[in-house]
């Protein structure tokens, strides 16, 4: 196997004069150098591949446009960390080796920062074809907003700006690829969430048949988003070219500069509201920075859209994104995809206005949200997939109630009085999330049986540590009556299914879950039809029991291997007419729109006037996700989220210098949570199953995420009372707190 490595740009935006590997591919042990003039003549076009539906366009007011990326650059370099040239040598030391020997000359031009000054008539436009650095433009409306405004006691604008963060899983990426000549197949592993799409996506740039590409998701520490990379596309192109297996892993610098970031909006808001703080419209123009390619297209922005009213009844609306092209790190989904942005802003806007009007945070929440009586809740306006944003199930002012039960809202405040008393500044923070969970398109799902009884899930939703081995096997056993410890689950290959969607947007337990349901379902009635035919039974007396096909007793007349025995196929089988031999059945599973799941977290927390050290005390989730499949598989869920949520609040950013170099480049500038930064987290669970899905289910992988942001930071406003911080930004690290308190102490805007 020979190891790959990438020579990157060192700039932002530059002209690429000269670049000369003659010395690099001169060097003992190496394979081969390629740069873009070696991929030219291959014709390879590599189009960020997500495109808005048509059921979703014909409804907005939308503007795609769409352009190639070079897979290495080619005339110019548009970002640090943009692939020049990939070596390949027999090892490590000599690809490594062999890069600091490329010369590469460079023009600098004016790069690109933020999406203001990309937006400017006289910026320097980064992708040609697009015309200027506008990728796309989404704007949606519901009600009479104007009216709403006219007519409002009081209104307010506000600016808010989420940094940029790295997902930061606990391993780096890395891609394996072997070609074999022989029977014109590629095997390729990943560490991608969606084998399938990875599989399509580079099958169709490097002209490889599904039916000849097999791509594998081997255990890793990780995904959290992300999608198909370069690296993904040229080692299986080199393993071809080379006729040997290549290995490419990327190091911990290189997937804070090129792992696709996150976050990274500015909201310019507008709120009407009254005495009682109830807001009775919301304008906002997002400007969201997508580095140098929307590879998932309108999925963010869209995402912060739709989910930027949370729970709350706003029926006036409206709301435009700009997605803008910059010299950045292509900006990507993320845990929380689009509704971090969308609850800090929604979140921080409540707790704003409840100051306002003298009102404590609570009772001004309970005036907004949705009542319960009302579910479900037409939001006005269309989600991703065409279908109308409708809230399927829940009581969100109940989900309050139990959030400041949990956490004794009451008797907290009481303590508050007393510790300030004491100097300590200590305080509470509220807030509330929805979550679309379940996207589509399908996904799929086999169930069989051998001859033992066991039973094998064969899945295309791809397991990177959500334990789907536990929670998609309950699914089955419960359908299938069969013992959970005689299920095994195998996932995260393409060769096991033909059609899978894979992990993301919180959606296994409704897609996966569903698909194996039904798959389930589907082996239960042969199995009951194959041996009501054998003892000569009606198969509606049957049931299945334990792995045993029982009568209505409960008395085992046989067991799921025997009858699997029955069903296999050979001279002399005898099964119903018109039933296929083989114990086992295929399922895809397509859900009509997204579920939506809910939560409402409360902190606690204590600030360190003099350090800016934001200490967490106490932090309750109650949080609704349909019917609960396994709650130890929850709640490490919402926990798991809760503290990426916490390092997007306090310590995550990716930081860019006037010349657009990355500032944050190891883990040393790069602060993640660590496990003394995490509190313990309290989950509490509401259950209102949703109508969308037989097994009532909502997802539940990013909402412990989703909300942290927005509490964390109105925990710490309470804490600085009767300080104005008037905090727009996160994440809030200790020097940007201190700067805060000391502008608010000095009467001065910070």
């Amino acid at each position: 196997m020979a190891e790959a490595v990438v020579l990157r740009s060192p700039v932002a935006h530059a002209l690429i004069v000269d670049l000369d590997v003659t010395e690099a591919r001169a060097l003992p042990g190496v394979i081969a150098v390629i740069t873009a003039s070696d991929l030219a003549v291959e014709s390879f076009t590599y189009r960020p591949y997500h495109k808005s539906v048509a059921e979703f366009t014909e409804l907005v007011d939308v503007v795609e446009k769409h352009h190639d990326v070079p897979l290495l650059a080619d005339d110019r370099v548009r970002r640090v960390g943009e692939p020049v040239a990939f070596i390949v040598a027999d090892d490590r030391y000599i690809a490594e080796d062999a890069r600091d020997l490329i010369r590469l000359d460079l023009e600098e031009l004016e790069p690109v920062l933020d999406p203001e000054r990309g937006l400017e008539p006289d910026a320097p436009v980064i992708h040609d074809e697009l015309g200027d650095n506008l990728q796309a433009r989404v704007t949606v409306s519901s009600g009479d907003l104007d009216g709403a405004f006219a007519a409002a006691e009081h209104t307010a604008s506000f600016r808010f700006k989420v940094g940029r963060s790295v997902a930061s899983p606990i391993e780096n990426r890395g891609v394996i690829a072997a070609w074999d000549p022989e029977d014109g197949g590629m095997t390729v592993w990943s560490a991608t969430q969606m084998p399938h799409l990875s599989r399509k996506v580079v099958g169709g740039i490097l002209g490889i048949a599904a039916e000849d590409l097999r791509v594998l998701c081997p255990d890793m520490g990780g995904s959290f988003g992300g999608g198909v990379y370069y690296e993904d596309i040229l080692v299986p192109y080199l393993a071809k070219l080379l006729g040997r297996p290549v290995r490419w892993l990327e190091d911990r610098a290189e997937n804070l500069v090129n792992a696709r970031h996150a976050r990274d909006q500015i909201h310019e808001v507008e709120v009407a509201y009254d005495a009682s703080g109830r807001i009775h419209a919301l304008r906002d123009r997002i400007l969201v920075d997508m580095g140098l390619a929307s590879f998932y297209g309108l999925v963010v922005p869209y995402n912060t859209i739709s989910h930027l009213r949370g729970p709350y009844r706003i029926d006036n609306y409206w709301c435009r994104a700009d997605i803008v092209i910059t010299n950045k790190t292509p900006n990507a989904p993320a845990r929380g995809a689009g509704r971090v942005s969308a609850s800090f802003v929604m979140e921080r806007i409540l707790e704003l206005i409840a100051r306002r009007v003298n009102r404590d945070p609570a009772e001004v929440r309970l005036k907004n949200l949705i009542p319960g009586d009302v579910m479900p809740y037409d939001m006005g306006i269309p989600y991703r997939d065409g279908n109308p944003v409708v809230y399927d199930s829940g009581d969100y002012p109940a989900q309050l109630r139990m959030a400041l039960d949990a956490v004794n809202y009451a008797g907290f405040r009481e303590r508050q009085k007393e510790l300030r008393d004491e100097g300590r500044f200590v305080g509470i923070g509220l807030a509330a999330y929805m979550e679309g969970t379940g996207y589509g398109p399908h996904e799929g799902a086999v169930i069989r049986v051998d001859l033992a009884g066991n039973v094998t899930i064969l899945s295309g939703s791809n397991n990177h540590g959500q334990s789907h081995e536990t929670t998609l096997a309950q699914v089955c056993a419960d359908v299938l009556g069969v013992d959970i410890e005689r299920i095994s689950l195998r996932d995260g290959d393409t060769s096991l299914i033909q059609h899978g969607g894979g992990t993301f947007a919180s959606r296994t337990a409704v897609t996966g879950g569903m698909a194996v349901a039904g798959a389930a379902a589907l082996v239960r009635d042969k199995a009951l039809g194959i041996a009501a035919h054998r003892l000569g039974l009606n198969k509606d007396e049957l049931g299945l029991i334990a792995g045993h096909v029982c009568d209505a007793s409960g008395k085992a007349l046989m067991s799921l291997g025997e009858v699997a025995a029955i069903a296999l196929p050979g001279s002399g089988v005898d099964l119903p007419a018109g039933v296929v031999p083989g114990l086992e059945a295929l399922h895809y599973y397509v859900p009509p729109t997204v579920t939506w799941s809910s939560g409402t977290h409360a902190v606690t927390v204590e600030v360190d006037r003099q350090t800016g050290r934001v200490q967490l005390d106490r932090y309750v989730v109650a949080h609704d996700c349909g019917n609960v499949i396994n709650p130890s598989v929850v709640e490490g869920q919402v926990v798991g989220g809760v503290a990426h949520g916490i390092g997007n609040a306090l310590y995550e950013e990716e930081v860019y210098d006037e010349l657009g170099t990355p500032l944050a480049t190891s883990l040393l500038d790069y602060h993640l949570p660590r496990a003394i930064d995490v509190p313990r987290v309290e989950v509490y669970h509401q259950e209102f199953p949703s109508p969308l899905n037989e097994l009532g289910v909502k997802g539940c992988g990013e909402g412990g995420t989703v909300a942290a942001p927005a509490a964390i930071t109105n925990a710490v406003e309470d804490a600085m009372k009767p300080l104005e911080l008037g905090i727009m930004e996160m994440p809030l690290q200790p020097e940007k707190l201190l700067r805060a308190i000391d502008a608010a102490e000095a009467g001065t805007p910070e």
